[in-house]
Formats: structure tokens, sequence, C-alpha cells
């Protein structure tokens, strides 16, 4: 008998575990490679929504606790997964930075807004009117980090590589049976996956597809992330990911012509030299209408949970909600009502009805 028995290694499974076994608890771990919203993330923690000069939801609470959380995680994997890179937003127009200046005066966005106006100094992006700057950024290596806590958990053997089989589930009183092992209690971390979780898909996750290409340019030489009308990330070694796009429509993992193309004509509005596209990857980012996450217990299965949602912002929201769902189950604290899936009771009342 484990404590826990979690679906899903995405970065909301991962985040659960690790919260799991900063308390002493055990835990299975049963997930596939179908969903890979997570491995093609950009991986920023960024506080700040530049669409809008606009502070994401919980920010500084999330940050607090995510930048100890990848800390530990560096130590104890032995891998860098936390790159401190600075975010800055490019200006279209005087009237953007005028906006920039008044969002310092929105409570709490100052602590995370430069009052400086910086200057471009690269000739390969076209910027004019120069950026503004975001504090407290950074870019956490997904891939790095899926790829060394599965290769931790299977050194544990503490993982079951396969597609969860719903057939094989077993739901008891004072638990859980799934193949053999034996839980007190199941949490659901599938990302996109949760639409075939015939205990969860009543929630409303939507899912939005992004695409994310890597371009190869020797002459850029930017140590920024730049946000425009596309992000550019620096990768390293003259690469550079650039994305992404938000398409509602598509749910598979299949790149498209239609969005490369979408991406390259944004880029090419303010990038001046020369690139190659060197990569070009996809995947369904678990959205929620509300954009909050999805977490909490099943209205009737009270050993069956959820963690889930996260959209394009799960390195800075994984860790946050994992120690709301832990505190939840574990010490009979109340969920913040945001993001607890009671929210949506309607839906399942309506589903059984």
């Amino acid at each position: 008998m484990v404590n826990y028995l979690v679906i899903g290694l995405g970065l909301a499974g991962i985040s659960f575990c690790e919260t799991l076994e900063q308390n002493s608890k055990s835990f299975k771990v049963v997930a596939d490679n179908s969903q890979t919203s997570s491995v093609v993330a950009g991986g920023l923690y960024n506080p700040v929504i530049l669409k809008r000069f606009t502070l994401a939801w919980n920010a500084k609470e999330q940050l607090d606790l995510a930048l100890p959380f990848y800390k530990r995680l560096e130590e104890k994997l032995q891998v860098q997964l936390d790159y401190k890179i600075p975010v800055v937003r490019r200006f279209a127009s005087v009237e953007e930075q005028n906006m920039w200046f008044e969002a310092l005066d929105k409570p709490n966005l100052h602590y995370f807004l430069s009052q400086k106006i910086l200057q471009n100094n690269n000739a390969n992006i076209d910027a004019p009117f120069g950026y503004g700057e975001v504090l407290d950024t950074g870019r956490i290596d997904t891939k790095e980090l899926l790829l060394a806590y599965k290769n931790y958990l299977i050194n544990k053997e503490a993982i079951l590589q396969e597609t969860f089989d719903f057939d094989a589930l077993q739901i008891e009183k004072n638990g859980v049976t799934y193949k053999g092992i034996k839980a007190e209690k199941i949490v659901f971390a599938t990302g996109f996956g949760l639409k075939s979780n015939p205990f969860f898909n009543y929630l409303p996750l939507n899912g939005t597809k992004g695409e994310l290409l890597t371009i190869k340019a020797p002459d850029l030489k930017e140590n920024s992330v730049v946000k425009s009308s596309v992000f550019i990330i620096p990768m390293g070694n003259h690469l550079y990911r650039v994305g992404a796009t938000y398409n509602r429509d598509d749910k598979t993992n299949n790149v498209s012509e239609t969005a490369k193309e979408e991406l390259l004509t944004k880029l090419n509005t303010f990038l001046k030299c020369s690139y190659e596209v060197v990569d070009h990857k996809a995947g369904v980012r678990p959205t929620v209408a509300d954009r909050k996450p999805l977490v909490g217990e099943h209205p009737k299965h009270k050993n069956l949970y959820v963690l889930n949602g996260f959209g394009s912002r799960g390195v800075m929201a994984g860790p946050y909600a994992a120690q709301q769902l832990y505190n939840f189950i574990e010490n009979k604290e109340p969920l913040r009502s945001e993001i607890d899936c009671k929210r949506f009771i309607k839906r399942y009342l309506k589903s059984v009805s």
C-alpha cells in the first residue's frame, strides 16, 4: 500500500510528486508520453501578462514558492534547471511606452516592472521605441526536468510507463487498486488527457494548441527574452525558441505549416538578421475558460483528486497548486475558491442527472 497513485508526469505530476516526497509520503506514478505540452513549453516564469500589462493571478505567491522548489530539484537531480534571464517587452509605439508607465501605478505591479526604458543596442532587432524590463524572471528547462525526474522515478522503481487503463482501476471505500498497486488516494495530473477521464471529464478543460519553432541565428547575439508579437527565447549555442501560437480548434500534437507561417511572419516584422528553422513542435495546453487551475476532489469519490488546468503558466502554477492540493487532502485546509474544482459542481450534477 502506498499513500498516493499519481497519474501523469508533466509539470503538474512532478510538482505533486515532489510535494509528496518533501512530506515523506509514498507514491507510485503511471505515465505515458501522450501529453506533450510540458515538453514543448517555453518554460518561462514571468509574473506579468505582457499583452495587457497586468499581473498574472497570484503571481507573487506562486514565484515565492516556485523558485526554492526548482532549486531543491536542481540539488536533488544534479542538473541545472533554472536559468536567470531578463524578459523585455518591445514597445511598438510611444503609446505603448505610456501604457507601461501607467501599469507601474497598478497594485503590486511595481514590484515586477522596471521604471527605466531600455534602449535597443542590438542592430539585428528593430526596436526604435526601446523596451520595458520585467524583473524576477527566468526560464526552467522543462525538457531536462521531465527527463531527469522520470529517470529518478525509474531508479526508485516508482513509475509504471504505460497509458492509464481506467478499466483496471478499482475504487474501494478506503482506497484504490490498479494492477496490483494499492493506494489510499489517486491524483489525476494528465493535462489535456483529462478529456478522456470518465471521472473528471465534466470539467471545462478546453485545451489550446500551441506551436513553437527553434531557429538558429548566429548573428542575433541576444541574451534577453524579447516579447513582441512573438517571444524570442535564447536557448544557447545560437539557438532561439520562437512562439507561440494559440489554436482552440485543433486538439492534436501535429505541427502545421499554417502555424509556422504565422510565427515567421510575426518574427520577420522585427528580426533583421538571417536565420534557419531547425525545429518545430506542438502541444495542447490544458486551458480553462476562467484561466484558473482545476484542483480538488471528485464530488462522489472522495479518494479521487484532480490537479490540472495550468494553461501556459505551469512552471509558476505547478508548485503552488500542488501545495494547495496537498494541504487540502492532508491538513484539511480549504482550497482557494478560485481554483477549487467545486466551482463547476453544477456541470457535474448535470452530467449525472
